[in-house]
């Protein structure tokens, strides 16, 4: 048996390897699997050109766990190496098999290894590596190849009979978790899932009828891991939506069922395939992202998608599947250049595509999923532009009534009624439908259209609109009176004279009086509106919404108006007709907790002392 030293760079080359080439321990398995997957693919590439004459036989990758040994085995039955091929790419760390057999080959077969250092994983975990080989070419003997983790390794004669390639890991005290069956069983499921060959994972139990009857019996199986042809891989024509939701179900098992999807399948200038899927986002945005999965030729790779998916679609979920991303040498983290901004521009217009799709050939069911669409296009709205161009065309506006309409369309339908003096069409929205009732009602009882904007994105939403369109304006219910907000040809004129108005203006004056940013205002409104109501300006408020958003920067005060309308009975007749200052403050203080009692903003001692005032009235 010869010897020899590895030919690398520096003798530290293992402990670099073994502490910091590779983010994740667990990586080796795929690593190797990997390996072994190439293997088998350079094999079937050459009997497809016609240079392997052999019969390709069986070619499922076994995965052998021996803890009394403390071995594990990666085998495969692909092309092998010869003694000349073992001494060229074992012991020259860095210079990959991959690259030569791609040039010959590269029409028919992917190859995923690209990295030499790919085998050298396996000694963040064993202490010593055996590599039992034997090439597809008849006229070459088999091989040993041993390394105990330095640079010097041993080589000779191998009795390995069969074709192919054995990786004996002799596993560290230092990674004795590698020798249990289900860590090894969880790490195959996470990396090896949908690998084009079959990997298989000893035997598991399974249950077969026996004749006619209900009765089964118990037999062993082989432990096939993965899937070898997942749904990703094939054409949309061969699959039904129960195909696409029970891969979905094979992703993200006890997951709702998923609103809808994209299949990706693209081959110029870059190669793409893969599923996306629009999940039920349910109660929250962080916990739903992550969820897409990368692959490179059907090996996981990583569910940090962030270099390649735009950020507004990290919410989708499913599997993202191609060779032209460019990895690093542990294949886990993404380096950008113009392919990787390609892939990102194409997913982009994909998912604009098809939801513009979506929306004009099946319009009810688009409308249907808009809560949780909404979130997406919103999302993508305000971070692409280019996806904002296209979304435009088919982002909804839901009004109170559930009614959907799109937005240049909304425009033209609110644009006569809805009109201010600065000639903007005001867009009135509420945030809280059942906190802003009496707004809506009074808004809608004018012939006004009222917005649904209840989503944590909507703010932002609302404000990108408004920069981009130009035209419009948006406008919460509650922030002014509505016969306030566009332009009337007729105003309404107060019952009241000029010396009463003071008066009344006087005593609600008196009663806000301590209380910071709060003005009052007289407006003759309709009879039927109510007697006091209490608006935020739209300006100030927003400005402390985003102050609250971003955490701290500047205190803005909570300013409130309080808009009494003159033309209310219980303004004009009750309060003015009372016998003393004393009544007139009184009923000026109970019409005012009111309007706070309407929006939300009764509370605590004051809320106690209303109702017991209110008792006290009503027992006299």
């Amino acid at each position: 048996m010869q010897k020899g030293n590895i030919s690398v760079q520096t003798e530290n080359i293992f402990p670099i390897i073994k502490k910091f080439l590779y983010s994740d321990q667990e990586i080796f398995l795929r690593e190797l699997v990997s390996n072994a997957v190439d293997a088998t693919s350079k094999l079937k590439a050459m009997a497809l050109k016609g240079d392997f004459k052999g019969e390709l036989g069986d070619l499922t990758i076994d995965i052998l766990l021996d803890k009394e040994a403390k071995t594990l085995t990666i085998r495969d039955q692909g092309i092998g190496m010869s003694e000349e091929e073992v001494m060229k790419y074992l012991n020259q760390v860095a210079f990959s098999s991959a690259s030569d057999f791609l040039e010959k080959y590269k029409d028919d077969v992917n190859i995923i290894g690209h990295f030499g250092l790919g085998f050298y994983s396996a000694f963040m975990v064993a202490d010593k590596v055996e590599v039992q080989t034997r090439s597809c070419n008849p006229d070459k003997n088999a091989v040993t190849w041993i390394c105990a983790g330095n640079p010097e390794y041993e080589i000779g004669e191998s009795a390995k009979e069969n074709r192919g390639t054995d990786i004996i890991l002799h596993i560290g005290e230092d990674s004795t978790e590698f020798l249990e069956e289900a860590r090894i069983e969880a790490l195959l499921n996470k990396y090896c899932k949908f690998l084009p060959f079959p990997v298989r994972f000893g035997t598991k139990k399974d249950y077969v009828s026996e004749g006619s009857g209900e009765d089964t019996k118990e037999v062993e199986v082989d432990n096939i891991i993965n899937e070898v042809a997942p749904a990703w891989r094939k054409l949309p024509a061969d699959l039904t939506d129960e195909d696409y939701k029970a891969f979905y179900n094979e992703l993200y098992r006890f997951s709702p069922a998923p609103l809808f999807w994209i299949h990706l399948n693209i081959d110029f200038p870059f190669n793409l395939t893969g599923i996306l899927y629009f999940p039920k986002l349910q109660n929250g945005l962080e916990a739903q992202r992550n969820k897409i999965q990368l692959y490179s030729n059907q090996v996981y790779v990583t569910d940090d998608v962030k270099e390649i998916v735009p950020e507004f679609l990290m919410l989708l979920h499913g599997v993202i599947d191609s060779p032209d991303i460019p990895l690093n040498v542990s294949r886990s983290y993404l380096q950008s250049d113009s392919n990787v901004r390609k892939i990102t521009g194409y997913i982009t217009k994909k998912v604009a595509d098809r939801l513009h799709e979506l929306y004009k050939k099946e319009k009810e069911s688009f409308e249907s999923k808009w809560q949780d669409l909404g979130v997406f296009v919103k999302y993508g709205m305000l971070s692409d532009e280019k996806f904002y161009e296209k979304a435009i065309k088919f982002a909804l506006l839901e009004d109170v009534n559930g009614n959907f309409t799109p937005v240049e369309a909304y425009k033209e339908k609110v644009k006569d009624a809805q009109t201010d003096k600065h000639g903007k069409v005001v867009f009135l929205y509420t945030n809280q439908p059942k906190d802003h009732d009496s707004f809506i009602k009074a808004a809608t009882q004018r012939g006004y259209d009222v917005l649904k904007f209840d989503t944590v994105i909507d703010n932002h939403f609302l404000q990108h609109l408004e920069q981009k369109l130009k035209d419009i304006t948006f406008v919460r219910v509650d922030s002014d009176t509505v016969d306030n907000l566009v332009q009337k040809d007729d105003v309404a004129e107060s019952v009241l004279s000029e010396k009463d108005q003071d008066k009344v203006k006087g005593y609600f004056e008196k009663v806000v009086s301590e209380k910071q940013g709060t003005s009052v205002q007289l407006k003759p409104l309709s009879p039927d509106d109510d007697p006091v109501v209490i608006t935020r300006p739209e300006f100030m408020r927003r400005m402390k919404e985003m102050q609250a958003l971003q955490g701290g920067g500047m205190d803005f005060p909570d300013s409130l108006q309080v808009v009494v309308n003159t033309n209310h009975p219980l303004v004009s007749g009750k309060l003015l007709r009372a016998k003393s200052d004393e009544r007139r403050t009184e009923i000026a203080e109970y019409l005012y907790n009111l309007a706070l009692l309407n929006q939300q903003m009764l509370r605590g001692p004051e809320l106690t002392s209303f109702i017991q005032n209110s008792l006290e009235m009503l027992s006299k």
